[in-house]
């Protein structure tokens, strides 16, 4: 067991964290509620920012290691959450709104795909 690494990737998801709940609370503040905005927001920019740094930390040598453990490990698992897609949207087919849960999932799935798409695209494109 790396430890050092385990450290690295502990303080990436805590800040991943803490940027994901100011994002959601931000999004409640400040948009409608139709949606789960935050959710949405932090997962499409995790995935655009995952895209990139896949390419981005290709072939860097052994300190990508822990730029990949802290940043795509660490700060892009805590800022990116699954398990609370899932929860929203069963919710929404509790609360008698399935539509809300149609367009949800499909502009999560969409979107993240289209992000990571487009992240990769410009790691490759500034790696040269």
């Amino acid at each position: 067991m790396n430890w050092n690494l385990l450290g690295i990737v502990m303080a990436g998801g805590a800040l991943g964290s803490a940027g994901r709940y100011l994002i959601g609370h931000y999004a409640l503040m400040h948009w409608n509620n139709r949606l789960p905005w935050g959710t949405l927001a932090a997962n499409l920019i995790g995935a655009f920012v995952a895209g990139f740094l896949l390419v981005w930390l290709e072939g860097r040598g052994p300190s990508a290691l822990y730029w990949r453990a802290f940043l795509m490990v660490g700060l892009l698992g805590g800022l990116t959450t699954f398990s609370a897609l899932m929860v929203e949207s069963i919710i929404s087919v509790r609360t008698h709104r399935p539509d809300t849960m149609l367009v949800y999932l499909a502009l999560t799935l969409l979107g993240g795909l289209a992000l990571v798409w487009l992240g990769a695209r410009l790691g490759d494109l500034l790696r040269g």
